[in-house]
């Protein structure tokens, strides 16, 4: 698992799966090593479904950080609460927020929806099934329709939220959380075929995720208009370039 600054396009950290666990008990791990000195001080967290859970938001309020958490299917009852709020039309306190997007002959067009009053979602309720996030700010909808090559496709995703914000500001948190696929998991492919490593026992697959991390942020922190998978190409070949490269990491 990888920890990445969005808006520094670099990888933070990264912490193995262990053999026979799961990614939700290896997130708690992650968590731990990037709050060490206080360094999640201020930062917006954003983590997919799998840790949309009480005691990962509770880790992340305790490194001084907030959540953004996203909540899907694998959590019915949640997620069939946020819907049915949204879809009321006399919930309190929603707000909107619209953009359209158009490029390489696809158009998306995103709807945002904010309410705070979420007293609901962190109440005292006691019965099975009940969700309970502490120091909830507010919920979130987002709504997505694609046109594409004459096909329209849709999608609803909710979110759960402690930092006061925006819909205009929670769409660009949203939108930044899609940048580890779009600017590190889809260039590691791309550029290093990693999805073909055939790299599978013993510490073999960890280290070379290092390594690969550690060649995308010295790669990432040269300053030119070439693009990753040229840096690359042209370091192997140019020996000053190479050393620009690992010079600028220092």
């Amino acid at each position: 698992m990888s920890a990445f600054a969005t808006r520094e396009r670099l990888v933070l950290a990264q912490e193995a799966v262990a053999q026979e666990a799961c990614e939700q008990t290896t997130i708690p791990l992650l968590l731990e090593r990037l709050a060490q000195r206080g360094r999640l001080a201020g930062a917006l967290v954003s983590i997919d479904a799998i840790a949309c859970n009480g005691e990962t938001a509770q880790k992340i309020l305790d490194a001084g950080a907030d959540y953004l958490l996203a909540v899907k299917a694998n959590q019915p009852g949640l997620m069939g609460e946020i819907a049915r709020f949204f879809d009321d039309p006399k919930a309190r306190g929603v707000t909107t927020w619209a953009d359209t997007n158009k490029g390489q002959g696809r158009v998306e067009e995103r709807v945002v929806a904010v309410s705070s009053h979420i007293d609901w979602l962190g109440g005292d309720r006691r019965f099975p099934g009940e969700h309970r996030f502490p120091g909830p700010a507010l919920i979130a909808r987002v709504a997505a329709r694609t046109w594409e090559k004459g096909k329209e496709t849709s999608a609803l995703r909710y979110y759960v939220c402690s930092r006061p914000m925006t819909p205009h500001a929670l769409a660009e948190a949203v939108r930044s959380h899609w940048a580890i696929e779009n600017s590190l998991h889809w260039v590691f492919d791309l550029t290093v075929n990693e999805d073909k490593a055939r790299s599978r026992t013993g510490h073999g697959p960890a280290n070379m995720a290092t390594v690969r991390h550690f060649v995308f942020n010295m790669i990432k922190a040269v300053e030119d208009k070439r693009s990753i998978k040229l840096r690359r190409s042209e370091a192997a070949r140019n020996p000053q370039y190479l050393a620009q490269i690992i010079g600028s990491a220092r």
